[in-house]
């Protein structure tokens, strides 16, 4: 082997000299959390994978990654209801027009089972509607749903009942609802659908004219029958450490009124965990674990009743993930962890795939974003 000039090696070691000192400083700017609202995973027994699909229930980790389950399972002692779920695959991320794809882009191709341009909601790059696998349910007289924490016009609610190139068109957005046909809707917005509009309409009123139920809080969510519109909070739902089950009952009335009222014939259900991704967003990993950890729990009510079902697909994946988060310290007996953001935004790293119940078989491999959700719509008969 030729030997390096002195001169490389010298500048070698200056460079490992000036950067030496950096480990320390990451250390300091690490930025440590630890939850004490821990919880048992939920104890499921898997149905027979030949069993028929008749219901699907697809759920999003908002920004959520492999590193942001990393520590999530960390936080609670290495215990996550995610664990439960037998077959997994890889997801990448980027839309048509951008390797680091944005939450419109991601939702969409989650939604629709096709990629289309960052910003764009429900639609071709040109602009052109596309349909998303509630409307396919829809169409074959399946019951549907949406429970999200955030509000009803961002984007991956959006992105499977709406139509827009740009997801800051929130007066269009929400105006979609109106003829979405989705049996249950609940999360945040109602500021959306009448006193922030500019064009004067009221979208909630013009539902409630097309017959559905209106709830303003919790109470009247759980004795409210379908068709449902649920708005429990003006702009997004209030934070994961706040607002107690909020979500878990959220998802818990959808299913039981999407299953009484769709019986053999099934429903399609998207379930977001989507603070999960404003938080890291902030670089706050205490109020974005806690999101995960709620959408964790949640999940494993969703298993819980899937598994007495019998017959339902459970998915869960991410749209992209947030931060650029890395976990570089921690203790999993104690349940701490110690990370370190490199960014405040979207990363294109591929995010996980999960999949649990009848035809979870399928759900293994390395595929794009769109091709999962075809993979999922093919289930939808």
């Amino acid at each position: 082997m030729r030997k390096a000039p002195l001169s490389i090696l010298v500048s070698a070691l200056v460079v490992i000299a000036a950067t030496a000192p950096v480990a320390a400083q990451d250390e300091a700017q690490l930025k440590y959390y630890t939850t004490f609202r821990t919880y048992d995973i939920a104890g499921v027994r898997m149905p027979p994978l030949t069993n028929e699909v008749r219901n699907v229930i697809f759920l999003i980790g908002d920004g959520m990654g492999l590193e942001q389950v990393s520590c999530a399972w960390t936080l609670n002692h290495g215990k996550l209801n995610l664990d439960n779920m037998p077959f997994t695959g890889i997801s990448r991320t980027y839309s048509t027009s951008d390797l680091i794809t944005d939450s419109a882009a991601g939702g969409t191709a989650l939604a629709v089972g096709e990629k289309t341009a960052n910003s764009h909601v429900g639609c071709t790059p040109s602009a052109q509607p596309l349909y998303s696998m509630l409307d396919k349910a829809r169409r074959l007289g399946k019951k549907t749903g949406v429970v999200v924490t955030c509000h009803m016009a961002d984007a991956t609610p959006a992105d499977f009942c709406c139509h827009d190139d740009d997801r800051y068109h929130y007066d269009a957005i929400i105006a979609d609802y109106a003829d979405c046909g989705v049996d249950y809707i609940a999360g945040g917005g109602r500021d959306y659908f009448g006193p922030k509009r500019e064009d004067g309409r009221n979208i909630v009123e013009e539902m409630k004219a097309k017959g559905y139920n209106y709830a303003t809080d919790e109470e009247e969510l759980m004795s409210a029958p379908l068709p449902v519109l649920g708005l429990l909070a003006d702009d997004n739902l209030p934070i994961a450490a706040e607002r107690g089950d909020l979500f878990r009952n959220m998802t818990s009335r959808a299913l039981e009124l999407l299953s009484a009222a769709a019986g053999n014939n099934g429903f399609v259900m998207m379930i977001e965990g989507s603070c999960i991704d404003d938080w890291l967003h902030a670089n706050d990993i205490g109020k974005a674990m806690e999101e995960l950890l709620d959408f964790d729990r949640t999940l494993g009510d969703v298993l819980q009743w899937a598994a007495a079902d019998g017959h339902t697909l459970v998915v869960v994946t991410a749209d992209h993930a947030t931060g650029a988060l890395t976990l570089q310290d921690g203790n999993l007996k104690e349940g701490r962890i110690g990370v370190a953001f490199g960014n405040d935004g979207h990363n294109g790293i591929a995010v996980p795939v999960y999949a649990w119940g009848p035809g979870s078989y399928a759900f293994t491999g390395i595929r794009e974003n769109a091709a999962w959700s075809a993979l999922i719509s093919s289930f939808i008969k």
